[in-house]
Protein backbone atom coordinates (compact mmCIF):
# COMPACT_ATOMS: atom_id res chain seq x y z
CA UNK A 1 0.00 0.00 0.00
CA UNK A 2 1.39 3.15 -0.77
CA UNK A 3 1.51 6.02 1.52
CA UNK A 4 0.34 9.31 0.28
CA UNK A 5 3.24 11.63 1.03
CA UNK A 6 2.92 15.01 2.41
CA UNK A 7 3.83 18.45 0.42
CA UNK A 8 3.26 22.20 0.67
CA UNK A 9 0.25 21.85 -1.84
CA UNK A 10 -0.86 19.91 0.79
CA UNK A 11 -1.69 23.10 3.19
CA UNK A 12 -4.02 24.97 -0.10
CA UNK A 13 -6.75 22.64 0.46
CA UNK A 14 -8.35 23.88 3.37
CA UNK A 15 -7.56 27.53 1.80
CA UNK A 16 -9.02 26.47 -1.56
CA UNK A 17 -12.35 24.26 0.02
CA UNK A 18 -13.00 27.78 2.17
CA UNK A 19 -12.75 29.60 -1.35
CA UNK A 20 -15.18 27.66 -3.22
CA UNK A 21 -17.71 27.17 -0.44
CA UNK A 22 -17.17 31.13 0.83
CA UNK A 23 -16.56 33.35 -1.86
CA UNK A 24 -17.24 31.65 -5.20
CA UNK A 25 -20.46 30.23 -4.69
CA UNK A 26 -21.79 32.87 -3.37
CA UNK A 27 -20.24 35.04 -5.93
CA UNK A 28 -22.13 33.30 -8.57
CA UNK A 29 -25.48 33.22 -6.62
CA UNK A 30 -25.77 36.87 -6.24
CA UNK A 31 -24.40 37.00 -10.14
CA UNK A 32 -27.35 34.79 -10.79
CA UNK A 33 -30.05 36.39 -8.90
CA UNK A 34 -28.62 40.17 -10.40
CA UNK A 35 -28.95 39.42 -13.94
CA UNK A 36 -32.25 37.15 -13.93
CA UNK A 37 -35.92 38.28 -13.38
CA UNK A 38 -38.71 36.98 -10.70
CA UNK A 39 -39.59 33.86 -13.50
CA UNK A 40 -35.28 33.68 -13.03
CA UNK A 41 -34.97 34.25 -17.21
CA UNK A 42 -32.01 36.57 -18.22
CA UNK A 43 -32.82 40.31 -18.03
CA UNK A 44 -31.01 43.76 -17.30
CA UNK A 45 -33.99 45.16 -15.65
CA UNK A 46 -32.32 45.49 -12.42
CA UNK A 47 -29.33 47.21 -13.49
CA UNK A 48 -31.58 49.63 -15.32
CA UNK A 49 -33.59 50.04 -12.66
CA UNK A 50 -30.89 50.65 -10.17
CA UNK A 51 -29.25 53.52 -12.49
CA UNK A 52 -32.53 55.10 -13.58
CA UNK A 53 -33.60 56.01 -9.83
CA UNK A 54 -32.16 59.30 -8.46
CA UNK A 55 -33.07 57.77 -4.90
CA UNK A 56 -30.54 55.16 -5.17
CA UNK A 57 -27.88 56.94 -7.36
CA UNK A 58 -27.80 59.43 -4.41
CA UNK A 59 -27.34 56.99 -1.75
CA UNK A 60 -24.13 55.45 -3.68
CA UNK A 61 -22.68 59.06 -3.49
CA UNK A 62 -24.03 59.71 -0.15
CA UNK A 63 -22.78 56.51 0.96
CA UNK A 64 -19.26 57.58 -0.44
CA UNK A 65 -18.81 60.96 1.05
CA UNK A 66 -20.03 59.60 4.71
CA UNK A 67 -17.28 56.78 4.10
CA UNK A 68 -14.58 59.15 2.81
CA UNK A 69 -15.00 61.81 6.01
CA UNK A 70 -15.08 59.07 8.41
CA UNK A 71 -11.71 57.57 6.90
CA UNK A 72 -10.48 61.03 6.63
CA UNK A 73 -11.08 62.00 10.37
CA UNK A 74 -9.83 58.50 11.65
CA UNK A 75 -6.47 59.42 9.84
CA UNK A 76 -5.64 62.75 10.63
CA UNK A 77 -6.88 61.27 14.61
CA UNK A 78 -4.81 58.24 14.45
CA UNK A 79 -2.03 58.95 12.63
CA UNK A 80 -0.40 61.52 15.12
CA UNK A 81 -1.66 58.79 18.33
CA UNK A 82 0.31 56.17 16.11
CA UNK A 83 3.35 58.30 15.70
CA UNK A 84 3.60 59.63 19.23
CA UNK A 85 3.28 55.90 20.50
CA UNK A 86 5.86 54.17 18.26
CA UNK A 87 8.47 56.79 18.90
CA UNK A 88 7.83 57.07 22.68
CA UNK A 89 10.14 55.85 25.32
CA UNK A 90 7.34 54.69 27.45
CA UNK A 91 8.42 51.15 29.12
CA UNK A 92 3.96 50.47 29.48
CA UNK A 93 2.70 52.50 26.22
CA UNK A 94 1.09 49.14 25.48
CA UNK A 95 -1.22 50.12 28.03
CA UNK A 96 -2.14 53.04 26.09
CA UNK A 97 -2.49 51.75 22.78
CA UNK A 98 -4.65 49.24 24.88
CA UNK A 99 -6.72 52.18 25.90
CA UNK A 100 -7.60 52.54 21.93
CA UNK A 101 -8.16 48.86 21.60
CA UNK A 102 -10.64 48.54 24.59
CA UNK A 103 -13.93 49.35 23.17
CA UNK A 104 -13.57 46.38 20.57
CA UNK A 105 -14.38 43.93 22.91
CA UNK A 106 -17.24 45.73 24.02
CA UNK A 107 -20.70 44.36 22.03
CA UNK A 108 -21.07 46.68 18.66
CA UNK A 109 -24.64 47.46 19.29
CA UNK A 110 -24.52 47.95 23.22
CA UNK A 111 -21.84 51.19 22.22
CA UNK A 112 -23.67 52.36 19.60
CA UNK A 113 -26.33 52.69 22.05
CA UNK A 114 -24.34 53.98 24.74
CA UNK A 115 -23.51 56.53 22.02
CA UNK A 116 -27.01 57.52 21.19
CA UNK A 117 -27.81 58.20 25.09
CA UNK A 118 -25.12 60.28 25.36
CA UNK A 119 -25.96 62.43 22.45
CA UNK A 120 -29.72 62.56 23.55
CA UNK A 121 -28.58 63.63 26.77
CA UNK A 122 -26.36 66.83 25.42
CA UNK A 123 -29.36 67.49 23.02
CA UNK A 124 -31.86 67.87 26.22
CA UNK A 125 -28.86 70.76 27.51
CA UNK A 126 -29.06 74.11 26.96
CA UNK A 127 -27.56 75.46 24.05
CA UNK A 128 -27.28 71.90 22.49
CA UNK A 129 -30.42 71.36 20.78
CA UNK A 130 -29.28 71.39 17.27
CA UNK A 131 -27.57 68.18 18.46
CA UNK A 132 -30.84 66.20 18.28
CA UNK A 133 -31.18 67.25 14.68
CA UNK A 134 -27.45 67.23 13.29
CA UNK A 135 -28.02 62.88 12.04
CA UNK A 136 -25.31 63.46 9.78
CA UNK A 137 -22.77 64.86 12.10
CA UNK A 138 -23.63 61.74 14.56
CA UNK A 139 -23.67 59.19 11.82
CA UNK A 140 -19.78 60.02 10.77
CA UNK A 141 -19.11 60.55 14.68
CA UNK A 142 -20.27 57.04 15.62
CA UNK A 143 -18.11 55.39 12.43
CA UNK A 144 -15.01 56.96 13.43
CA UNK A 145 -15.56 55.99 17.45
CA UNK A 146 -16.24 52.48 16.05
CA UNK A 147 -13.24 52.75 13.20
CA UNK A 148 -10.85 54.60 14.72
CA UNK A 149 -8.91 51.63 16.27
CA UNK A 150 -8.75 49.92 12.89
CA UNK A 151 -6.66 52.79 11.87
CA UNK A 152 -4.37 53.17 14.68
CA UNK A 153 -3.00 49.80 15.27
CA UNK A 154 -1.42 48.79 11.62
CA UNK A 155 -0.46 52.32 11.60
CA UNK A 156 1.52 51.55 15.23
CA UNK A 157 2.43 47.96 13.90
CA UNK A 158 4.14 49.52 10.34
CA UNK A 159 5.66 52.83 12.76
CA UNK A 160 6.98 50.41 15.46
CA UNK A 161 9.21 48.58 12.54
CA UNK A 162 10.69 51.91 11.04
CA UNK A 163 14.41 50.91 11.90
CA UNK A 164 15.67 54.22 14.37
CA UNK A 165 18.48 53.86 12.80
CA UNK A 166 16.88 55.74 9.40
CA UNK A 167 15.98 58.92 11.65
CA UNK A 168 19.66 59.15 13.32
CA UNK A 169 21.25 59.00 9.46
CA UNK A 170 18.51 61.54 8.56
CA UNK A 171 20.05 63.83 11.59
CA UNK A 172 23.81 63.05 10.53
CA UNK A 173 22.77 64.23 7.18
CA UNK A 174 21.74 67.82 8.48
CA UNK A 175 17.88 67.07 8.72
CA UNK A 176 14.99 68.55 10.58
CA UNK A 177 12.33 66.82 12.18
CA UNK A 178 9.72 68.18 9.49
CA UNK A 179 12.24 66.48 6.62
CA UNK A 180 12.76 63.06 8.87
CA UNK A 181 8.99 63.06 9.00
CA UNK A 182 8.27 63.71 4.92
CA UNK A 183 11.06 61.39 3.80
CA UNK A 184 11.80 58.59 6.45
CA UNK A 185 8.25 57.90 8.42
CA UNK A 186 5.75 59.22 6.10
CA UNK A 187 6.58 56.74 3.15
CA UNK A 188 7.44 53.98 5.29
CA UNK A 189 4.26 54.07 6.93
CA UNK A 190 2.35 54.20 3.56
CA UNK A 191 1.68 50.28 3.89
CA UNK A 192 0.21 51.16 7.37
CA UNK A 193 -2.26 54.03 5.72
CA UNK A 194 -2.90 52.19 3.16
CA UNK A 195 -4.42 49.10 5.46
CA UNK A 196 -5.81 51.63 8.12
CA UNK A 197 -7.54 53.54 5.04
CA UNK A 198 -9.03 49.90 3.89
CA UNK A 199 -10.12 48.76 7.17
CA UNK A 200 -12.41 51.79 7.92
CA UNK A 201 -13.52 53.06 4.32
CA UNK A 202 -15.04 49.84 3.07
CA UNK A 203 -17.09 48.92 6.00
CA UNK A 204 -17.91 52.75 6.67
CA UNK A 205 -20.15 52.60 3.55
CA UNK A 206 -22.25 49.24 4.68
CA UNK A 207 -22.64 49.55 8.22
CA UNK A 208 -26.11 50.39 8.30
CA UNK A 209 -26.79 49.87 11.86
CA UNK A 210 -24.51 53.45 12.89
CA UNK A 211 -26.53 55.33 10.40
CA UNK A 212 -29.93 53.55 11.64
CA UNK A 213 -29.47 53.75 15.39
CA UNK A 214 -27.58 57.39 15.60
CA UNK A 215 -29.19 59.64 12.57
CA UNK A 216 -32.65 58.49 13.69
CA UNK A 217 -32.84 56.64 10.57
CA UNK A 218 -32.91 59.85 8.76
CA UNK A 219 -29.53 58.68 6.75
CA UNK A 220 -29.45 55.95 4.22
CA UNK A 221 -26.59 54.11 3.14
CA UNK A 222 -26.02 51.48 0.59
CA UNK A 223 -26.11 48.52 2.96
CA UNK A 224 -29.66 49.72 4.16
CA UNK A 225 -30.71 49.04 0.44
CA UNK A 226 -29.22 46.00 0.63
CA UNK A 227 -30.71 45.08 4.04
CA UNK A 228 -34.72 45.49 2.90
CA UNK A 229 -34.28 44.45 -0.80
CA UNK A 230 -32.69 40.79 0.30
CA UNK A 231 -35.74 40.97 2.80
CA UNK A 232 -38.87 41.61 -0.60
CA UNK A 233 -36.28 41.47 -3.79
CA UNK A 234 -33.32 39.06 -3.52
CA UNK A 235 -32.83 40.13 -7.60
CA UNK A 236 -32.91 43.91 -7.26
CA UNK A 237 -30.83 43.23 -3.42
CA UNK A 238 -28.11 40.71 -5.94
CA UNK A 239 -27.68 44.25 -8.25
CA UNK A 240 -27.49 46.39 -5.50
CA UNK A 241 -24.94 43.93 -3.66
CA UNK A 242 -22.80 43.86 -7.14
CA UNK A 243 -22.58 47.62 -7.66
CA UNK A 244 -21.60 47.86 -4.71
CA UNK A 245 -18.80 45.43 -4.79
CA UNK A 246 -17.20 47.32 -8.21
CA UNK A 247 -17.77 50.42 -6.25
CA UNK A 248 -15.36 48.89 -3.42
CA UNK A 249 -13.23 47.30 -6.05
CA UNK A 250 -12.47 50.76 -7.73
CA UNK A 251 -12.21 52.71 -4.64
CA UNK A 252 -9.06 49.96 -3.42
CA UNK A 253 -7.98 50.25 -7.01
CA UNK A 254 -8.03 53.64 -6.99
CA UNK A 255 -6.73 54.33 -3.82
CA UNK A 256 -3.22 51.35 -4.25
CA UNK A 257 -4.68 48.57 -1.88
CA UNK A 258 -3.70 45.77 -4.81
CA UNK A 259 -0.22 47.19 -4.57
CA UNK A 260 2.48 44.57 -2.50
CA UNK A 261 4.30 46.88 0.03
CA UNK A 262 7.58 46.67 -1.53
CA UNK A 263 5.56 48.70 -4.37
CA UNK A 264 4.18 50.72 -2.08
CA UNK A 265 7.53 52.13 -0.26
CA UNK A 266 9.28 52.09 -3.39
CA UNK A 267 6.75 54.73 -4.98
CA UNK A 268 7.11 56.83 -2.07
CA UNK A 269 10.92 56.60 -1.31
Amino acid sequence: MKIPRFSRKTLCIPYAVFLVFFVIIPMLVILFYAFTDKEMHLSFHNFIRFFSDPTKLSTIVYSLVIALITTVVCLLIAYPVAYILARSTLKRKFVILMLFVMPMWINFVLRVNALREIFNSLASAPGMEWLGSANYFKTVFGMVYDFLPFMILPLYTTMQKIDPSLYEASADLGGSGATSFFRVTLPLSMPGIMSGVTMVFLPSMTNYVVSDMLGNAKVTIIGKFIYEYFGSDWHMGSMVALILLIVVFLSTWFSGGFKSEENVRGANL
